[in-house]
């Protein structure tokens, strides 16, 4: 091979080598820009892909197990929230006194398990704009004639809900009375049904639902009591999923999801 050839050859190379490393560089400088872009979208939005989500297992018709399922109004609920907002959920169940503090310890994203909006509560977590509201009613034994009221449960041993609102309310207003706690709450219906509690006080549609689809051997008393929302609780600090949370949800009411899933597990539709 003469001197000639061999000089072209060798400036092909070194040409060829150049358009190599442009086309490198840009493709690098390409790929960047899109994770830059992809970087300052998630930025923007606030939110992350996944959330842990904490509920109860014995809190029905709003969240129990079923066929291994967890299913239930606030299940539900959840979920279609989930799908609005465009994040997928992790779920987690707990004992209701443990979720408050798993929110706070960053344990859980998001709560929904039936959490009544209570300005202490406000003070440790978010809440979303109220989806139900609830109430606390009385549930006695069927051949109970004694207890009608609120004002019967004085010096009573009332079974109850560890950690809830209802166990707050009888230590609070009703006097002498016992607030018997539970973790589950099924063993607070059986405290009643075996005698070593005189009544359950507790959030109204868990009373109905309990006794209509379990409690035979119980009956529900008097009227409702202490009206409360319930919100979905939120670990502090995370505005964007507020909003996006109460944004969803009154998409749902808006576009009737919401009554269908009300329906569903209440029979009517809400008023």
């Amino acid at each position: 091979m003469n001197s000639s050839r061999l000089k072209q050859l060798s400036i092909l190379f070194v040409m060829l080598g150049i358009i190599s490393l442009l086309v490198a560089c840009g493709s690098s400088e390409g790929d960047a820009e899109k994770e830059g872009d992809s970087s300052k979208n998630a930025d923007e939005s606030g939110l992350k892909d996944i959330y842990t989500v904490a509920s109860d297992t014995s809190f029905v018709p709003f969240e129990f197990k079923e066929d291994g399922e967890y299913v239930g109004f606030d299940i539900e609920l959840i979920k279609a929230i989930a799908d609005e907002v465009g994040f997928e959920i992790e779920l987690e169940t707990t004992n209701f006194d443990g979720i408050i503090p798993g929110l706070q310890t960053g344990s859980f994203d998001i709560a929904v398990a039936g959490i009544s909006i209570k300005e202490d509560r406000k003070k440790k977590v978010d809440f979303s704009d109220p989806y139900y509201q609830s109430g606390l009613a009385i549930g006695v034994s069927s051949d109970n004639d004694s207890i009608k009221s609120m004002e019967d449960l004085e010096g009573k041993t009332i079974a109850t809900r560890l950690g809830s609102t209802s166990a707050t309310y009888i230590n609070e207003n009703i006097k002498n009375a016992k607030a018997s706690q539970f973790e589950q709450l099924d063993q607070a219906y059986l405290a009643v049904e075996n005698g070593s509690a005189d009544a359950i006080l507790y959030d109204a549609p868990n009373v109905n639902y309990y006794i209509k689809t379990k409690g035979d051997n119980l009956k529900v008393v008097g009227d409702l009591y202490q009206a409360e929302d319930y919100g979905i609780a939120i670990s502090k600090g995370q505005g964007e999923l507020v909003t996006a949370i109460n944004d969803a949800l009154a998409t749902l009411k808006e576009n009737g999801k919401y009554d269908e899933i009300y329906e569903k597990w209440f029979g009517k539709k809400p008023e």
